[in-house]
């Protein structure tokens, strides 16, 4: 009998705030406009233009299996084309900080899980067919970018050949949340889940208060109360504290009094923000230095001072930062404190 694995427990700190965080994200996906929003925004494919997003549903959880229903950060969709056919949205939120090489394996169980409840169920097509699903998965941590497989096919190891037509094919659309550029968000006006990246990603106080700024306006419209209600709860209860350490929200506040209170006090957050942005990247910094060569570690300290005033560098950058020699990193590092581009850092 093979050993158990030992796992290191997460503090209960630690899964308080996952748990809290993957409640808010449920009851945000848990609302028509933001599955159509993530649709009209994030996949670009003819297909989504001949989606009736007027019949989106949420797929009850007394739907499912006991199994199924055990994968409580799941979230479940069915949409109608227009030519009446049912397509399933598999949201799949994943809030891990790390990331799992194998969640293809995993999407793959579970959309078994959900196919096998079609059938019990008899919510097959018309020509008794299953119903094509779009597994989509959410990823939000910070820590890295997902390097995960995307396709089963590429975790499984060759064979002989006449095993080939075997091999299972299952892919995913994956939304890494932090690889997404200002550049790329900000055209799409009136879209929800972008302002909700654009909340997580912003590194400036002028960035976070012009999303701010814009979903007040866009959910003025009394049509729009529900969501905007999960939108400020979210804000009050996940992202005011951690991006406003020094301020106590004793109530929630709306949308406009967030407004109001960033506007007037956005010199002091800014002050902080940048403060506690410096020391984690020092932080992060010197102790990953600990554990390389001298010249590598100056280096990651560089980067992970840059990342927390300017954001995820290109991968070019962290090439060119490696080439440095001990001198030039010293130098960028001091010129990061007071530098308002990247080009004032590396271009020098």
């Amino acid at each position: 009998m093979s050993k158990a694995r030992k796992t290191k427990p997460k503090t209960k700190t630690t899964k308080k705030v996952v748990s809290e965080h993957d409640k808010s994200y449920r009851r945000l996906f848990s609302h028509a406009r933001m599955i159509e929003d993530l649709l009209r925004g994030f996949v670009k494919e003819k297909w989504v233009e001949d989606l009736d997003f007027s019949t989106l549903e949420k797929v009850n959880a007394s739907y499912v299996t006991e199994d199924f229903r055990s994968r409580a950060d799941d979230v479940i969709w069915k949409v109608r084309r227009h030519n009446g056919e049912s397509l399933f949205i598999y949201l799949l939120l994943e809030f891990q900080s790390t990331v799992d090489p194998f969640m293809a394996v995993r999407m793959m169980v579970y959309l078994g899980l959900l196919y096998q409840d079609l059938i019990d169920s008899k919510q097959l097509t018309a020509d008794r067919k299953l119903p094509p699903v779009l597994p989509v998965v959410l990823y939000n941590g910070k820590k890295s970018r997902w390097y995960g497989a995307q396709e089963i096919n590429e975790l499984i190891a060759d064979g002989p050949q006449e095993l080939e037509k075997y091999r299972p094919h299952l892919s995913y659309l994956l939304l890494d949340e932090g690889s997404y550029k200002d550049s790329q968000l900000t055209p799409l006006v009136k879209n929800m889940v972008a302002a909700i990246f654009r909340l997580e990603n912003s590194r400036t106080e002028t960035d976070f208060l012009q999303v701010i700024e814009a979903l007040s306006e866009w959910l003025k419209d009394p049509a729009q109360e529900r969501i905007k209600v999960e939108i400020e709860r979210w804000l009050n209860h996940l992202v005011l504290p951690k991006r406003l350490p020094g301020v106590k929200l004793t109530e929630l506040i709306s949308l406009q009094e967030m407004r109001t209170m960033l506007s007037e006090s956005v010199d002091d957050w800014a002050a902080q923000w940048k403060a506690q942005g410096l020391q984690q990247g020092l932080e992060q910094g010197l102790a990953q230095g600990l554990n390389k060569g001298r010249v590598e570690g100056q280096a990651q300290l560089l980067i992970g001072l840059l990342e927390e005033k300017f954001g995820p560098l290109d991968p070019d950058i962290h090439a060119t930062i490696y080439r440095l020699d001990d001198e030039s990193l010293i130098q960028c590092a001091k010129r990061t404190l007071k530098a308002q581009s990247l080009r004032e850092v590396i271009g020098h």
